[in-house]
């Protein structure tokens, strides 16, 4: 059964100013017959101040008058439209103060390994804004000369799951997709530079190496992946 929001003031102000008999008030408000009287004799609720529950939007005059002229027809309780949904509403990240320094470390491991995730998906992840990630991406953070790359779950910002379950949505996404096909085309221009002497091959080498790293570390997050789903 669904009550007004303050019973025991509700059937204060109701025996105060309206003629309605006790046991409707009591129906009303949840509460007994003889704790309505104890109201009405002031040994029940004494320095209890009464809610108007017609201000409050929760009866109508109309109908406290109704039930008046008839003692045997109830109070009808009007249900608010701005009830809160029971749905819990997923509250921002909080992050200890002892670990927000590891921010910056945690950016830095997700923009070098995971580059298919943006960089909404790293503030929500992290806890931390898109301007730092830009920062950090940029190398003008503040603090970039001690920034080093940290896994974020060896930190402790967020859970495995989470980043597992972010990693797979972000390459599933046309943006990874259109990453990886602009990789090709600049692995396809560099492998025709270095034919024709356009490009060193020190720093061919340098590239292939980092993106094979990357590659390997694609495949060991899949694996991973995969070996959790079964």
């Amino acid at each position: 059964m669904t009550l007004p929001l303050m019973p025991q003031a509700t059937a204060v102000w109701l025996v105060e100013n309206t003629s309605l008999s006790f046991q409707q008030v009591g129906d009303f408000c949840g509460l007994h017959v003889l704790e309505v009287q104890g109201i009405a004799d002031e040994e029940v609720a004494t320095g209890i101040k009464g809610k108007n529950p017609i201000a409050s939007g929760e009866l109508t005059i109309d109908n406290i008058r109704e039930c008046e002229k008839n003692n045997k027809k109830p109070l009808i309780l009007i249900k608010s439209s701005n009830t809160t949904s029971s749905k819990k509403k997923k509250s921002p990240r909080y992050t200890p103060l002892s670990r927000r320094q590891d921010r910056p470390n945690a950016i830095s491991w997700v923009l070098k390994f995971h580059p298919e995730m943006s960089d909404g998906q790293i503030s929500k992840l992290i806890g931390t804004t898109k301007f730092t990630i830009n920062q950090i991406r940029e190398r003008t953070h503040w603090n970039i000369a001690n920034v080093s790359p940290k896994d974020p779950v060896m930190l402790g910002l967020c859970k495995q799951n989470d980043l597992s379950a972010a990693i797979s949505k972000a390459r599933r996404s046309s943006r990874w997709k259109e990453m990886q096909a602009n990789t090709e085309i600049i692995k396809d221009t560099n492998d025709s530079g270095i034919k024709y002497g356009l490009v060193r091959k020190e720093d061919h080498i340098e590239n292939t190496q980092s993106n094979l790293d990357n590659e390997n570390i694609n495949n060991l997050f899949d694996e991973i992946t995969n070996t959790n789903e079964t």
